[in-house]
């Protein structure tokens, strides 16, 4: 009998994904070039990531569950998003990533290295 493939987030758990939302926003937050378009409720734009992260990584699909598929780049066609806000994105996310520890484990590289790929789908304006 052949054991089930691990997921990533069987790898990293909720706890790191609830560590890195929270080191991820306020860096958000604090970037003159994104928080534009980060109006609103932190603490549920935080809990809507968590839920998509948890479901990005093969966790439970909890964002669907609870707002019907991801469909990030259609949810985002309301928002300018530039390829410098997506540099900006990705680099709120590095520095994260390197503030939790997941950037020295063989997931998290794999995990921002996918993270990379959705950045680039989302920019949706010159």
């Amino acid at each position: 009998m052949t054991q089930p493939l691990q997921t990533l987030y069987d790898e990293i758990g909720a706890d790191m994904i609830d560590q890195l939302v929270k080191a991820f926003y306020p860096k958000v937050y604090a970037d003159p070039d994104l928080s534009p378009i980060f109006e609103g409720d932190m603490g549920e734009i935080m809990r809507k990531q968590r839920l998509f992260l948890t479901q990005f990584t093969g966790g439970p699909p909890l964002y669907s569950q609870e707002f019907g598929p991801p469909a990030m780049r259609q949810r985002h066609l309301p928002f300018e998003i530039t390829s410098k806000r997506a540099e900006c994105w990705l680099r709120c996310m590095k520095e994260a990533f390197k503030e939790v520890g997941l950037d020295q484990q063989p997931a998290g590289i794999f995990f921002y290295e996918r993270l990379k790929q959705v950045a680039a789908i989302m920019v949706n304006s010159e």
